[in-house]
């Protein structure tokens, strides 16, 4: 079960990155979170503040697949909304396919996660897994992840998004 838990958690913290990047390549803050968000980047903004907290849960927890499955599932939608906030503020070619590849991530999480699969089959995990990498090569190729993608730190110990020239 730990190999499960720990791909779960590598997509989830990589879901988490990208959505932390296309924010800052947006401008996006995460102290523009709201308790109810009303526009697309208060919506980002706090699906950041949400995501950082389940991967502190899930750092903490102990080992569960379908609990593990679910919060990769949901970075992953965190990273899609993230990527339309982005895509919205650059409409070129390489942020619309950055945009479709974080849908597809998202996608394929929801189906890894969901129905009878409870995060355990091989296959659809690694499916989400492979479009987890696509999603990230995209947004690395729209400009959103540049540098190491590495974080040293937790999510919540991480400093807030800030706005930063594209």
């Amino acid at each position: 079960m730990s190999a499960l838990t720990d791909g779960h958690g590598a997509r989830a913290r990589s879901a988490y990155d990208r959505a932390v990047a296309a924010c800052r390549y947006a401008g996006v803050d995460r102290a523009a979170a709201e308790p109810v968000p009303r526009s697309p980047t208060e919506r980002a903004a706090n699906a950041l503040r949400l995501t950082a907290q389940l991967l502190d849960g899930l750092a903490a927890g102990a080992p569960d697949p379908a609990a593990d499955a679910r919060c990769a599932r949901n970075a992953t939608a965190a990273a899609a909304l993230a990527a339309q906030v982005a895509q919205s503020h650059d409409g070129n070619e390489a942020a619309a396919h950055a945009l479709r590849a974080a849908l597809a991530a998202s996608q394929a999480a929801a189906t890894a996660a969901g129905g009878t699969a409870a995060g355990r089959d091989a296959a659809l995990n690694s499916a989400a897994d492979n479009a987890e990498e696509r999603a990230v090569a995209a947004a690395r190729d729209a400009g959103w992840i540049t540098g190491s993608s590495s974080r040293r730190t937790g999510p919540s110990a991480s400093a807030p998004v800030s706005p930063t020239s594209p």
